[in-house]
């Protein structure tokens, strides 16, 4: 959900091209799976086009890409024992780190919720995206 929403928010902002995303988990249980019907269902209800197929974080992400966000302290506390993270530490950031509304907390897993709550998520990487985003301009 959080590359679908980055990408759109690279088009409306002009600066297609000017990075590149990618999202993983940091567990391999989903290897190859799409996104939940509820995530392309929010997406879709925000006008975000959503393609994807799961794949599992990798110490070479930490070498291509400039920052990762971590959707939780669990997800970012993998990350930082892939191979080469006392390199990268540095870029590696929770997803609310960029949230004005609760910044330094967990993105909620809706999962096991309702489509609200996926929406609710979406609401959250978007205002934390549009945050991150303007600090960069």
């Amino acid at each position: 959900m959080a590359e679908a929403i980055f990408n759109r928010l690279m088009q409306e902002r002009n600066l297609s091209g000017q990075y590149e995303s990618d999202s993983c988990g940091t567990g391999n249980y989903h290897i190859g799976d799409q996104p939940d019907p509820r995530t392309i269902k929010a997406c879709l209800s925000q006008g975000t086009p959503i393609r994807h197929a799961c794949r599992q974080a990798t110490a070479l992400d930490l070498e291509v890409f400039d920052v990762i966000f971590a959707m939780d302290a669990s997800n970012k506390y993998n990350l930082g024992k892939l191979a080469n993270a006392g390199h990268h530490a540095q870029k590696i950031f929770l997803m609310r780190d960029f949230d004005p509304e609760a910044p330094g907390t967990d993105v909620p897993d809706p999962y096991w919720g309702t489509d609200e709550n996926f929406l609710e998520v979406y609401q959250i990487l978007e205002r934390s995206l549009r945050h991150w985003l303007d600090k960069q301009a």
